[in-house]
């Protein structure tokens, strides 16, 4: 069963999300020619929460390309809904002020178990899996690698990490905060500090095994996101990089193009180690309101999702927009049901167990 009842933590942030989703329609609103009111009363019409971002001052990046494939595809209206993180996603399709977003791994679970908000698609990764694991990357000539490479059980890497600077992903991600710190106390390597049923003791948490300068970035600073921990731990800033496994590969190998993506920060791969996987996450999925979408409805957005990657065009928004190589079907159950696991010894998670 999953918990009837929002927690204390849930409640006292819906006026926070509220207000900075008004703010940021205003902000996308003034950026672009943007539908975001052309739904209303209207049946016929399907509506996206989508973050705003920097980058839609690009316009590739404009999530009106979005609406309108998503629109040809499925013969409906489509409008977008500014939001400004993902907990601004969450609370515009539990209130019903958009049918569909789309959401980290974390995220996702936390609305499923706190929101009752279902899965109808999730991320598919070009090595065909919806999931990537969850792995530290650390220098090749580090104290922590050298734990790992010599074969001796007595030197342990993961108890190395205790008092280095971490780079995480950011606040309460899945890859790069809530898997490794849910690995971490759980084979007693970490002490939770704080009261164990508050999330806010996970910050306390992370900085007292591993540094109190350990970088926990908000979203869009250079540290943030999965390449801007490779960064971080590239260039000195921190010493342990908590991010996943493809994060070389997709922000430091060379792209189609022959340009590596991390332009003269990445280091070589010879020059790095990554650890074992601390476990896995599922891959961003789109989220909705079963109470508030029939049966027929969810089959027509599933379907044109999933049909984006049948094109030059789909597949283009897909990776400009989604950062993905593709989408297939999916349900909360499925895709979100390991995850609890893998978290379950992060303070203040237990609160949304059943």
């Amino acid at each position: 069963m999953k918990r009837a009842d929002v927690t204390d933590w849930a409640i006292a942030n819906k006026a926070l999300l509220m207000a900075g989703i008004v703010f940021s329609a205003g902000v996308l609103y003034l950026i672009f020619d943007v539908n975001y009111d052309q739904c209303d009363d209207d049946e016929n019409c399907i509506t996206i929460a989508y973050q705003v971002q920097d980058t839609y001052l690009i316009w590739d990046k404009n999530p009106q390309h979005l609406a309108d494939k998503m629109s040809s595809l499925t013969g409906m209206d489509v409008e977008i809904y500014p939001v400004t993180d993902s907990g601004g996603t969450i609370e515009a399709i539990d209130k019903g002020n958009a049918d569909i977003g789309f959401v980290d791994g974390a995220a996702a679970w936390l609305a499923w178990e706190v929101y009752d908000l279902d899965v109808l698609a999730a991320e598919w990764k070009s090595d065909g899996r919806t999931y990537y694991n969850a792995a530290a990357w650390v220098k090749a000539d580090s104290e922590i690698a050298a734990a790992y490479l010599d074969d001796d059980p007595d030197t342990d890497p993961f108890a190395l990490m205790e008092g280095k600077k971490s780079c995480h992903t950011g606040w309460l991600k899945s890859a790069g905060m809530l898997i490794p710190m849910g690995y971490l106390i759980g084979n007693d390597y970490a002490e939770v500090v704080g009261d164990p049923n508050e999330i806010e003791s996970l910050r306390a948490t992370v900085t007292n095994f591993f540094h109190k300068d350990s970088s926990i970035p908000d979203g869009g600073t250079q540290y943030s996101g999965y390449k801007g921990a490779m960064k971080c731990m590239m260039t000195g800033h921190g010493d342990v990089a908590l991010t996943k496994d493809t994060a070389y590969r997709l922000y430091c190998d060379e792209n189609d193009d022959g340009i590596a993506d991390g332009d003269d920060w990445c280091m070589d791969l010879d020059d790095l180690v990554m650890l074992p996987s601390f476990g896995q996450a599922p891959s961003h999925p789109a989220l909705y309101n079963p109470d508030n979408m029939d049966a027929e409805t969810v089959a027509i957005i599933q379907d044109a999702l999933v049909a984006l990657n049948d094109d030059a065009e789909g597949r283009e928004i897909l990776s400009d927009l989604l950062n993905t190589d593709g989408m297939v079907a999916a349900t909360a159950d499925d895709h979100l049901g390991t995850y609890g696991a893998a978290v379950s010894n992060v303070p203040g998670i237990q609160a949304y167990f059943s």
